[in-house]
């Protein structure tokens, strides 16, 4: 039997207050076979059926409106928590350092830092790739880190999920795909690709991989404003992750790939941290549902 979670706890009530999975997953910014799998882990915790499955939605079982009565209680106490915490933070500014991949620096950490600007007296800030990272944590050289790879976890080390974020195209405005709202891997056969390297497993985005062809790759531009510019002309297409959006020119098309590998999760790293940084964790998590609502509404 598996343990209660407070990420659980979460979803089995926002799922119980929407009575729909789908609408749950939409209000926590994830995806459905993610707020599925932690119903499926609270059950497993609770030894038995904590929703009943109706075509119009879910409903809670019995054992599910125990669970609930609880979960307001353990969640409520968190957030009064929390908010004392915040007060403690709001006394005694601190500094936090803050590591993070460089699309989740376009919006996410900003965003982030301006909502705990009275609270936090400085953010250092450290670009760099997930692994790095991840190790820079670790070693106690960051504070905490965004990130999107969590391989090789450290055991000491926490990781808090933020968001599903999807991977989309980027196409100039007269491209062939720029009218369509998705695009199938096979559809994308024979795009020329502007990628970060010719290396196409090593690089960050940029190219889209399948297993049975390869990508094509026109240029290589590590800077993202090189990317999207030359996507601008047509010169080529590329990659970007969902939480970039707001930072893109209008005149850029998006499109969904239709792909189950076309989302990557972006998680929060770190050893433990104080109030501040609990303040921090709490503000990305808030900017990170902000974001998933803006690419949804980019894409209708």
């Amino acid at each position: 039997m598996g343990e209660f979670t407070i990420v659980g706890l979460r979803v089995v009530q926002e799922a119980a207050r929407s009575g729909s999975f789908s609408t749950a997953a939409e209000n926590l910014g994830y995806t459905q076979s993610a707020v599925s799998r932690q119903i499926a882990l609270m059950e497993q915790a609770a030894g038995r059926a904590l929703f009943e499955r109706h075509a119009r939605g879910v409903r809670a079982t019995d054992a599910g409106r125990i669970l609930l009565r609880h979960a307001e209680t353990v969640l409520g106490g968190l957030g009064s928590a929390r908010q004392e915490l915040d007060e403690l933070t709001a006394r005694t500014p601190a500094t936090l350092r803050v590591g993070a991949f460089s699309t989740a620096m376009a919006a996410l950490v900003p965003r982030s830092i301006a909502a705990t600007a009275s609270r936090l007296a400085r953010v250092p800030l450290r670009e760099g790739t997930s692994p790095r990272l991840v190790s820079a944590v670790a070693r106690g050289r960051l504070d905490l880190a965004v990130v999107t790879e969590t391989r090789n976890i450290p055991a000491d080390t926490e990781i808090e999920p933020l968001l599903d974020d999807p991977l989309l195209i980027a196409v100039a405005p007269d491209h062939p795909l720029a009218d369509r709202t998705s695009v199938t891997p096979a559809q994308l056969r024979g795009e020329r690709w502007i990628a970060g390297s010719t290396e196409v497993s090593g690089t960050l985005l940029g190219a889209w991989r399948d297993a049975a062809w390869e990508p094509e790759i026109a240029f290589v531009a590590r800077d993202w404003f090189a990317k999207i510019g030359l996507v601008a002309t047509g010169m080529g297409s590329t990659v970007v992750p969902g939480i970039a959006v707001p930072v893109l020119p209008p005149g850029i098309a998006l499109v969904r790939i239709d792909h189950p590998a076309a989302a990557r999760t972006t998680s929060v790293v770190h050893r433990g941290v104080d109030s501040a940084g609990q303040v921090f964790i709490e503000a990305l998590r808030d900017a990170a549902a902000d974001l998933a609502a803006e690419v949804r509404h980019r894409l209708r």
